[in-house]
């Protein structure tokens, strides 16, 4: 039997698969906790897997939770349920690599929630996408009504949620929500191993504490943003990179990072 998500190499890239298509890739607890090992196996692998693509097989990203598990649940599980699937995304926001969702399909509820746990978002035009929970009579509950709205707005968000609609990839490109729509699932991971190469050129210590800087300022005030902003360069001025790159651009060579 198949695992229910996978996990390859390319490089330094890190390549974790949703791999349930016969369930348009649903998210099941094995699933979540399958996803919640990995995502932490990548944490701590940060020198070697230097950005990471989460992508799903078959033809969708994810329809979100699994709705026959959910059916046979108690009050108490789906409590589980919800607090795992909150922990594991919450996760895979805090890795330090760069994350890039792929998204091949429909993309709906947690489907929606994982991207958005992810820094960046490729769709394929055909794609939907929305957080659908209250036409099920729940509301999103792994991030999506605070990360939603702070990445387009409280009044957009609010559109989208409180109507449970369902959007085009071109839409959620105008939103603000995906990076880019490709036009085939072809050009889908051309443009998600495109970025990854662009962000694997430069130093990774240093773009780990890019992001960490810009992550962790987002929700505070510019002056305290600007604290963390000289922490995190602080953090760089040690590493033997930063001495590789003036290094390089003496030599007009380019830089060998390695991580250090």
């Amino acid at each position: 039997m198949e695992e229910s998500v996978r996990f390859e190499r390319e490089g330094h890239i890190g390549l974790i698969t949703l791999n349930r298509p016969d369930e348009l890739n649903a998210l099941n607890y094995d699933t979540l906790e399958r996803l919640g090992n990995l995502i932490e196996q990548v944490r701590l692998d940060a020198k070697e897997i230097r950005v990471v693509i989460v992508k799903a097989e078959g033809r969708a990203f994810s329809a979100g939770a699994d709705l026959k598990e959910r059916r046979t649940l108690t009050e108490q599980q789906v409590r589980r349920n919800v607090r795992k699937i909150r922990d594991v995304f919450t996760a895979l926001e805090r890795l330090p690599q760069p994350t890039i969702a792929m998204i091949n399909g429909f993309a709906f509820g947690g489907g929606f929630e994982l991207a958005l746990a992810c820094d960046f978002r490729y769709a394929v035009a055909d794609a939907k996408m929305g957080l659908t929970e209250v036409s099920l009579g729940i509301i999103p509950g792994a991030g999506g009504t605070q990360r939603l709205s702070r990445l387009i707005g409280p009044s957009k968000a609010k559109e989208l949620i409180l109507t449970a609609r369902r959007i085009q990839a071109q839409e959620a490109y105008q939103i603000g929500f995906v990076n880019a729509v490709a036009k085939d699932t072809e050009e889908l991971r051309e443009l998600t191993m495109g970025l990854a190469d662009e962000i694997l050129a430069n130093a990774p210590l240093a773009v780990y504490q890019a992001k960490s800087a810009i992550d962790r300022g987002s929700s505070v005030d510019l002056q305290t943003g600007l604290d963390i902003e000289t922490m995190c360069y602080e953090v760089i001025i040690p590493t033997t990179d930063r001495l590789e790159a003036l290094e390089a651009f003496r030599e007009k060579r380019k830089p060998v990072f390695k991580g250090e």
